[in-house]
């Protein structure tokens, strides 16, 4: 890994460090996917109850009222969409049967969603599981240069793949 990759990651985390303290109130999971050539990316977000988290079909939804975190010290690509070595927010957008995800260059402490700063967006395959989550559970799964990205609520599973360049 190159000296500049290691101190963009570095710096990013030291810049976001207060934003994800101060968001989470403490109550912050994180997973990562490690690639095979060391780089990794992982999301941070706020595992809500799946029974108080209100989620509106059709827009953008921030558990617990903070958006998910993407850390990636690698290229990713997210559909057709490229999305660079950084910190964006990440916004899944829920819809019967049909789920989405936004990743969103807008990682300001307190700020709204802003389409406008969209950098990636794509359709996740989206089931019906058997058993509940009580709460909100995202994982990723490594295969190769992907990074399939699992997010689980109530009865609901959704999946998309980043893929490392």
């Amino acid at each position: 890994m190159s000296a500049t990759i290691v101190w963009r990651v570095v710096l990013i985390s030291f810049f976001l460090a207060p934003f994800v303290s101060a968001q989470s109130g403490g109550n912050q999971s994180t997973t990562t996917c490690n690639l095979d050539d060391g780089r990794q990316v992982y999301i941070r977000y706020t595992p809500v109850s799946a029974k108080q988290e209100r989620i509106s079909n059709g827009k953008p939804w921030a558990p617990g009222g903070t958006p998910m975190t993407l850390f990636t010290e690698a290229q990713l690509s997210l559909g057709s969409s490229m999305i660079p070595i950084g910190a964006y927010t990440v916004y899944p957008i829920p819809a019967r049967g049909n789920w989405s995800i936004v990743v969103n260059k807008n990682v300001t402490a307190g700020s709204a969603y802003d389409e406008k700063q969209d950098v990636a967006r794509s359709q996740m395959e989206t089931a019906q599981v058997e058993s509940s989550t009580d709460q909100l559970e995202v994982a990723f799964a490594h295969v190769g240069a992907r990074c399939s990205l699992r997010v689980y609520i109530g009865k609901t599973a959704s999946f998309v793949d980043f893929t490392a360049k």
